[in-house]
C-alpha cells in the first residue's frame, strides 16, 4: 500500500502574522520611494505613472489584508450529526492516469476517516490500459467496508462527459465530490471538506490543494510556491467574501442538486461555436456562486501531481488560461453588480490592460532618464519584500513528507517566482486570451504525463 502523505493546517501564528507587518510596511515605504522616483521621470508621464502604480498596488493587492481573516468552518456536536447522515459520492474520471497514481488516490479515499457512502470510476476510454487489476481491487475492498463502487469504461468524449456519467446514475446523493485521479487525500479531507454545509446557505467547497511532488526537480518545487499566492491567499479573501470564484478539480464538493440542476448545460457548453469541455472546476464553481455561497475550507487537503517538463506545464497553463478567460466573460455578464462575483473579474481585466499600458510608458521614460537605475532597483526591492510577505503564507500548513529545509528552500524561490509570472506567465496569458477559441477536451494526457514512484 503507498505511503499516503498528511498535513495539518496550523494557521497563523504571532510570529507569522508580525513577519508579514514588517515586511508589508517596508514595502509599503519602498513603493513611496518608488513613486518619489516616478516623478522624477518626464512631466505628465511622470503624473500619470503615480496615479497608475497606486491603482495597480490597490488592485493587486486587495486580497491580502482579507485574506488573513479566513478560518477553517467547524461545527457543533448537532451539526457534525447532521453532516454525518448526508449521503456522499465521490466520482473520479479517468484518462491515461498512471496506475500508481491511481492506486493510491483510491487508497487515499479508502483510508479516510469519514468514508465516503458512494464511489464511481469513470474510464474515459484510456489509450493501452483498462486498469483490471486496480478495478477489481478497489471493487473488493468497497465491499467489504460496505460501500457502493461502479467501474465503468466509455468512449472518449471528454471530462465533463465522463462526470455526467456517475452524477446521472445516482439520484439521491447529497453532496457530490470532485476528485482528480492523481490526488490523493490528507485522512481528514472529507470530513473536513464537508463541515461547511452546516450552513444551508453554502453550495460549494473548495479543497486546500498542496503539491505531491515538490521535490522532484526546480521547475516542480517552483510550482509549489506558485501555487501560494492563489490556493493560500486569493482563494482565501474570496472565502472570507463566500464568494470563491474557482474550486480545483484536485478536490471539491458540491451540493448535489446544485448539479443535478444545471447538469445539461454543464456537459453541452459551447464557446466560440465548439464544445466546451476544459474548465470544468469553474462551471461548477460558476452554478454554486448563482445558487448561493461558494467558500474554501483550508484543512481539507489534498495532494496532487504537477507537470515535471516544460511541455507538459506549458499545455496544462494554457488550457487553465484559456478557461479562465473564458469563464471571466461569463461572471461578468451573469453575476450582478452588487456581488463580488462581478468586481472580481473586473479588476482582474483592469489590473492587466494597466499594467501593458503602465509597462509601456516606463520602458519608454526610462530610455531618456539618466538614472534609470534607481527605478529598476526600488522595483525590485518592493517586488522581493512583498513577494516574501505574501508567501508567509506558505507555513500555515506542516507537512510529514516536507523537511525543514525544502520548505525553507521553497519560501526562498518566490521572488523569482514572481520573475516567473511577469516574463513567463504573463505573456502566455496574453496569448491564451489571443487563442481562447482553442477549447479543448482533455487538452493534455495524450500518454501518461507524470507517474508516481514508489
Amino acid at each position: 500500500m503507498q505511503e499516503l502523505p498528511r498535513a495539518r493546517w496550523i494557521g497563523y501564528r504571532p510570529s507569522m502574522i508580525g513577519a508579514a507587518i514588517v515586511l508589508l510596511v517596508f514595502g509599503s515605504w519602498m513603493l513611496l520611494h518608488l513613486l518619489g522616483i516616478v516623478r522624477l521621470i518626464g512631466h505628465g508621464t511622470g503624473q500619470l505613472g503615480i496615479a497608475v502604480l497606486w491603482i495597480m498596488a490597490l488592485l493587486m493587492l486587495w486580497w491580502v489584508p482579507i485574506s488573513w481573516f479566513e478560518r477553517p468552518r467547524t461545527v457543533t456536536a448537532t451539526e457534525q450529526s447532521e453532516l454525518d447522515r448526508l449521503v456522499v459520492l465521490v466520482q473520479l474520471p479517468v484518462y491515461n492516469e498512471d496506475e500508481a497514481a491511481l492506486r493510491a488516490c483510491l487508497e487515499s479515499l479508502l483510508a479516510q476517516s469519514r468514508r465516503p457512502d458512494r464511489i464511481a470510476v469513470v474510464d474515459d476510454g484510456s489509450v493501452g490500459t483498462e486498469y483490471a487489476d486496480t478495478r477489481a481491487w478497489l471493487l473488493a475492498e468497497c465491499r467489504a467496508r460496505d460501500i457502493l463502487a461502479t467501474w465503468t469504461r466509455t468512449k472518449n468524449r471528454g471530462k465533463r462527459f465522463a462526470q455526467m456519467e456517475a452524477f446521472d446514475a445516482d439520484d439521491d446523493a447529497d453532496v457530490f465530490v470532485t476528485l482528480d485521479s492523481d490526488s490523493l487525500l490528507d485522512s481528514q479531507a472529507i470530513g473536513e471538506g464537508l463541515k461547511p454545509f452546516a450552513d444551508a446557505r453554502v453550495m460549494s467547497v473548495a479543497g486546500s490543494v498542496l503539491v505531491l511532488n515538490g521535490r522532484s526537480n526546480l521547475l516542480t518545487a517552483l510550482i509549489e510556491i506558485l501555487y501560494v499566492p492563489f490556493t493560500r491567499g486569493f482563494r482565501a479573501a474570496q472565502s472570507v467574501l463566500n464568494t470563491v470564484m474557482v474550486n480545483s478539480g484536485t478536490l471539491a464538493f458540491y451540493r448535489a442538486d446544485v448539479v443535478r440542476h444545471h447538469a445539461h448545460s454543464y456537459a453541452h457548453e459551447h464557446f466560440a461555436g465548439q464544445p466546451m469541455q476544459m474548465n470544468d472546476d469553474s462551471m461548477l464553481t460558476f452554478y454554486a456562486m448563482l445558487e448561493g455561497r461558494t467558500v474554501h475550507q483550508p484543512t481539507s487537503f489534498a495532494f496532487t501531481l504537477v507537470p515535471e517538463n516544460w511541455s507538459h506545464y506549458r499545455n496544462q497553463a494554457l488550457r487553465w488560461m484559456r478557461g479562465t478567460f473564458i469563464r471571466t466573460l461569463w461572471w461578468i455578464r451573469y453575476m450582478p453588480p452588487t456581488r463580488a462575483a462581478f468586481w472580481m473579474p473586473v479588476i482582474e481585466i483592469s489590473q492587466l490592460l494597466l499594467a501593458l499600458v503602465f509597462g509601456s510608458i516606463v520602458v519608454v521614460s526610462l530610455l531618456a532618464f539618466d538614472d534609470a537605475w534607481q527605478v529598476v532597483m526600488t522595483v525590485a526591492v518592493v517586488t522581493v519584500v512583498l513577494n516574501y510577505a505574501i508567501a508567509l503564507r506558505y507555513f500555515s500548513v506542516v507537512r510529514d513528507d516536507h523537511p525543514r529545509w525544502f520548505s525553507l528552500i521553497v519560501y526562498a524561490l518566490a521572488p523569482i517566482a514572481a520573475v516567473w509570472r511577469f516574463i513567463v506567465l504573463r505573456p502566455m496569458q496574453l496569448y491564451a486570451i489571443a487563442t481562447c477559441w482553442k477549447v479543448a477536451s482533455w487538452g493534455t494526457r495524450g500518454t501518461v504525463e507524470v507517474g508516481l514512484e514508489r
